[in-house]
């Protein structure tokens, strides 16, 4: 599904991947690291939803602001995750991947929408 120039099913396929990948992760880390990498990776297709939601684009682009940050949020998390021993296999070269496509994807529609909003008269 498309919406907007995002495809939104990588920010939710992100979110799922992390909630798997989070599985391995020690049982001491489970209100801790497992339930904030959890928490923050949630937050990035929520925020792209609720900004496609609003009435402007100015607004939307506040909203996937939030999402990017979000995303950078995450990015914190899996860096001292992995140095941790938590990253492992091939769902953690998904879980990472997928991150960079999303960040990408974001970046560049807030480019795209700006871009619009910079044009009109």
């Amino acid at each position: 599904m498309r919406r907007s120039g995002i495809r939104w099913v990588a920010p939710q396929r992100l979110h799922v991947e992390v909630y798997h990948l989070t599985r391995s992760f020690p049982s001491q880390e489970g209100y801790g690291l497992t339930a904030e990498t959890r928490k923050t990776s949630r937050s990035v297709p929520y925020h792209i939803a609720e900004g496609h939601k609003r009435g402007s684009t100015a607004e939307y682009i506040r909203f996937l602001g939030i999402a990017a940050g979000s995303a950078a949020e995450l990015e914190t998390q899996l860096l001292p995750a992995g140095r941790l021993g938590y990253l492992k296999g091939n769902r953690a070269e998904t879980v990472l991947a997928l991150h960079a496509e999303v960040e990408r994807m974001l970046d560049s529609l807030i480019r795209s929408l700006k871009a619009k909003i910079d044009l009109r008269p």
